[in-house]
């Protein structure tokens, strides 16, 4: 009997982290579906059960709650039970400039957006080097190349984060991937209640958008940018001044 390879996707209930879990079913994949929504879950590994004849365990966490966030890493690291891939999705909106934001909700997004990250990533890549095999697939965004608050600044983080750890990786069998998607067409902005800022062609299809990164990862890139609007705007913005950017990012904030 041959033995399916597992992959664990946080924010699985939904949006980008669903459509992993079904491309990486149908690539084969048993999951981890992570999530703290539990039916939502169940209704996840039930459709990956009759399209994909995949195998899920549903594992409930709120991410914020260091304990639950710990019950995840456990899950990485169990040696009995290797997962294979590990997406880091899990996403928490922030409806409000910093200044503007209770301190408490501006923690639980940190500890969501960037020590959760940091945390399974450490779990995964120790179990999956001890392998020398695995693929770590961080979600960032293209706001994290901007200087425009508290979550361009945590997805500042993962895209950075990433890349030192894919060096530190290096040889190892182990593969680390930044996804950084624009605008994308999900629950996430309705569930958050923001707007849909932006001309149609800037908003990208979750489908696409996890497809390009899959393949990505296959030819070992490091930072996967969807879309050519965004590799375009991305490329400027690695030219650009830091002081124009500011100004514009300055700009950008007055008109809201």
């Amino acid at each position: 009997m041959t033995t399916r390879p597992v992959a664990l996707v946080t924010g699985a209930s939904s949006g980008i982290g669903r459509e992993f879990a079904r491309q990486l079913a149908q690539r084969g994949h048993d999951l981890v579906l992570v999530a703290r929504n539990e039916g939502r879950l169940r209704e996840v590994a039930d459709e990956l059960k009759q399209s994909c004849a995949a195998e899920s365990e549903v594992l409930v966490a709120d991410l914020s709650d260091r304990p639950a966030l710990q019950t995840v890493a456990d899950r990485l690291g169990d040696a009995g039970r290797p997962v294979d891939v590990l997406v880091n999705n899990a996403g928490f909106a922030l409806r409000r400039r910093f200044l503007r934001s209770e301190l408490r909700d501006e923690e639980a997004a940190f500890d969501v957006l960037v020590r959760a990250v940091l945390v399974l990533s450490h779990a995964a890549g120790r179990a999956m080097s001890e392998r020398h095999h695995g693929i770590i697939i961080n979600v960032s965004s293209v706001a994290g190349f901007l200087p425009s608050g508290s979550y361009a600044a945590a997805k500042a983080w993962v895209t950075t984060f990433t890349e030192g750890l894919a060096a530190e990786l290096d040889d190892t069998g182990v593969t680390v991937t930044a996804l950084c998607p624009g605008f994308t067409h999900s629950e996430f902005q309705a569930r958050a209640g923001l707007s849909t800022p932006g001309p149609d062609f800037m908003w990208l299809d979750p489908k696409d958008l996890v497809a390009d990164c899959l393949r990505d990862v296959g030819r070992g890139k490091v930072v996967s940018v969807p879309g050519l609007q965004y590799k375009a705007i991305v490329g400027l913005l690695d030219i650009a001044p830091r002081p124009l950017m500011r100004r514009a990012a300055q700009i950008a904030r007055r008109r809201r």
